[in-house]
């Protein structure tokens, strides 16, 4: 019996048209251009501005892009995960939502709270799926509106978040590429320094928990710092150790994208050069469970079957991880008229 691998086939995505940048957040809270860029190198930040539409709405036209450039049809489908910490409600799964608006019928769909984690293990379920043989077609789909969790008065986290959703096809194969190991960790004594305290079973919405401003993004910018530098870069390290990977066979290190400093320090404890790293921080900022196939996207015609990738991230709960691949298709198949 062959062995079956999860690779990704395609990468689709959704950015809004509207660009928050530094100079607009300059009048809107005490910051400024010169502060932003020296602390977490984000210079602009696209938001979602359509009246009474969530993350539901982004996750759609990613996916829609993935179906489209592919040509596989919606009923091909066997398994949404949206990864998100934004759901468009409580329940339903904001996956249901998407097949629904996409025409995905029958197929299992699940929303998945990983923070910025959240791809990596979505990515990582997707692939059990695939390497069982229960599912053929897997669709993972990030997708954040953080502009509807976030304080405009809060400079400390307000020039952080952007909103967007990038989506992955998840498929089968039997050569010797895919999704080779992941190494996925949490530490839930940090949920004190990364969290939304208000909306949840244990603070539910009331005009005390508004007034009080509970339903915002609060986050301990310093103890987060030190613990996203650490542990994301170690799990790098583990996982290219794990896997026998030096620095020159590294084609990419693709990081979650929070601060720019958090990943430098990451690609200078793997040793490897600027130039093995995707980096969109400044043009996006932080858009959460999107940040990663954000990436993988705009990259997407850059890369090679068989470019080892590492795919690392740290987030709220505390979540981090890292994805070892065996890229498996030419992105340039994508973009011959470009």
């Amino acid at each position: 019996m062959e062995n079956i691998r999860a690779t990704i086939t395609a990468v689709g995505a959704y950015v809004p048209e509207y660009i928050l940048d530094n100079h607009e957040l300059s009048k809107m809270v005490d910051t400024s251009n010169e502060w932003i860029m020296s602390r977490v190198g984000i210079k602009e930040r696209h938001i979602l501005k359509e009246e009474g539409e969530g993350s539901s709405f982004m996750g759609v036209r990613a996916v829609q892009d993935l179906l489209d450039k592919t040509g596989v049809k919606p009923e091909e489908i066997d398994l949404v995960i949206c990864a998100t910490i934004t759901p468009d409600h409580a329940f339903p799964a904001t996956a249901n939502i998407i097949c629904d608006k996409v025409g995905i019928r029958n197929a299992q769909g699940f929303d998945m709270n990983g923070a910025c984690s959240g791809f990596l293990y979505s990515l990582d379920v997707a692939t059990k799926f695939i390497e069982t043989g229960s599912k053929k077609k897997v669709i993972v789909v990030g997708a954040d509106k953080m502009s509807s969790i976030v304080d405009y008065t809060d400079r400390t986290t307000c020039v952080l978040f952007g909103d967007a959703s990038a989506a992955v096809l998840v498929e089968p194969t039997t050569e010797d590429i895919g999704i080779k190991d992941s190494i996925l960790e949490s530490d839930g004594a940090g949920r004190h320094f990364l969290y939304m305290k208000g909306g949840g079973s244990a603070y539910p919405s009331s005009h005390e928990t508004i007034d009080a401003k509970m339903h915002y993004v609060y986050q301990d910018g310093k103890t987060v710092f030190k613990h996203a530098v650490s542990r994301m870069a170690d799990v790098s390290v583990d996982i290219m150790k794990r896997n026998n990977i030096s620095p020159e066979e590294l084609a990419w290190l693709v990081p979650h994208q929070a601060n720019l400093r958090i990943i430098d320090a990451t690609a200078k404890r793997m040793e490897i050069k600027k130039e093995q790293v995707m980096i969109n921080i400044e043009r996006y900022g932080n858009t959460t469970a999107a940040t990663i196939p954000l990436c993988l996207w705009e990259w997407e015609k850059q890369l090679n079957k068989g470019d080892n990738i590492i795919l690392a991230a740290f987030g709220a709960g505390f979540t981090w991880g890292a994805t070892y691949i065996k890229w498996g298709y030419d992105g340039s198949k994508y973009h011959k008229e470009e």
